[in-house]
Formats: structure tokens, sequence, C-alpha cells
């Protein structure tokens, strides 16, 4: 390396970023560079506030999907950065980046199957108590929505506080993302940097997950889903 060579950009310091407050992006799949990010006003799901539908609470409970974790993760990165998806935004070094982070085993899909097919799935970074959403596609009803709402069920069996969803949009706003002020996220994320989550809790399983989901309408908030101790409100 040679004194006028960029400093070296890994999955360390990836982590780092997020510990930070900040994330990465890209201006689109052909572009190679990155830039870093850290919105005024942060997308967050309370981890007890997800909001899920008579007919979703119904298709989760049916099994529709087969529900994995970590068994395609560059398969799922790879399908959230299709270039033919409106705004796409992931190129190669983040494929890359985030696929040595999964090999540290900070980075985690959740996936969704359908006659041996994937269909839908999410990825995110974790990090202590935190948990940092980065993109979900869909190429089948309802896919996204189920990982999401196997994300919750996780994340909360595994002591998790702050699930991040970045950028608020109106469909986020619909399954109970809110947004919240830079300083205030900053605030949640030290609190969660605090205690250690486990992304894999013992004894958990999707399967078993899935049949415990109803909606938000019939229990009063949170989806059935056991409620972590977040105090995101």
């Amino acid at each position: 390396m040679t004194p006028n060579d960029p400093p070296e950009f890994g999955p360390y310091e990836l982590l780092n970023c997020y510990a930070n407050g900040v994330f990465p992006m890209s201006e689109g799949p052909d572009d190679q560079g990155l830039f870093l990010v850290d919105p005024e006003r942060r997308g967050v799901f309370p981890l007890n506030g997800l909001k899920i539908s008579k007919s979703l609470a119904k298709i989760v409970r049916s099994h529709r999907f087969d529900v994995r974790v970590n068994t395609a993760f560059a398969e799922i990165v790879r399908a959230c950065g299709a270039p033919e998806r409106p705004g796409a935004w992931i190129n190669t070094p983040i494929v890359e980046l985030y696929t040595q982070l999964h090999d540290l085993g900070h980075a985690h899909s959740v996936e969704c199957w359908y006659a041996g097919k994937l269909v839908g799935g999410l990825y995110g970074v974790s990090l202590r108590g935190a948990f940092f959403g980065e993109s979900m596609f869909s190429h089948m009803s309802n896919a996204s929505k189920t990982a999401l709402v196997h994300l919750v069920g996780r994340l909360n069996a595994g002591g998790f506080t702050l699930l991040d969803a970045q950028f608020i949009t109106p469909h986020l706003r619909t399954l109970g993302a809110i947004d919240i002020s830079r300083d205030a996220y900053h605030e949640f994320l030290h609190k969660a940097l605090e205690h250690e989550g486990d992304f894999n809790p013992p004894d958990y399983l999707d399967s078993t997950f899935s049949n415990s989901v109803r909606s938000s309408s019939s229990d009063g908030g949170g989806g059935g889903i056991t409620q972590s101790k977040t105090q995101i409100s």
C-alpha cells in the first residue's frame, strides 16, 4: 500500500459504522463506490408494535412458506439488489462486504421458500442488542411480510431492543414502522449496544413460532409476538 492508497474498508469497519449510527449505500447497482448515511429522521420498528393483518396472520400460521434462516444469504442480497427493482442501490462491493459480515456471524437472512424456490426474504446486520434491517424482496404475495414477522419474533425471543428500518416508507408505516429523530435514534442505539442479543435463541423454532402468531387487532398490538423490553414508542 502506498501513502496515496485509500484506507481499507472491510467488514470490521462496516460494523464500526453501524455502532456509530451510520450505514453505507451506493448510487446504484453499476456504481462501484460507497457513501455513508446518517438520516435526520430514522425509520424503526418498535418490537412490540408490528402490525399484522388477519390475512397475514392466517398465512403465517398456515405455514404456506418454508421459513429458513441463513441458508441463502448471498442469494437474498442479490435478489434485493436486482437492477430492475425501482430505486435499486445494492452494488457488487455491498454484496461482497455483507457476505463477509455474514461469514463472521453478524449478517443474517430470513428466507421464504415455496415449492423449493426462494420467493422472498430480507437481510440485515446484528450487533449486540440491535438489528439493522437492510432490504427485503418478494416474488410472491406476502413472502417479505412473512419474513418480517419471523424476524420480529426471533429478535424478541433473542432479547434485541432495536430494529432499525433506516428510511421510513408508506409501506413500512402500514406495518408499524415509525420515524424518530437522529438524536433519539442514537440514544436507542447506545442502549441497545449495552447488552447482547442472540439471533439464534436456544430452543427457538420458526415452525413453532408460526403457530403462535395472531393479528394485531385480535390481541391489542404486537401481533401476538412476545414483546421485548424496548422503550421505543
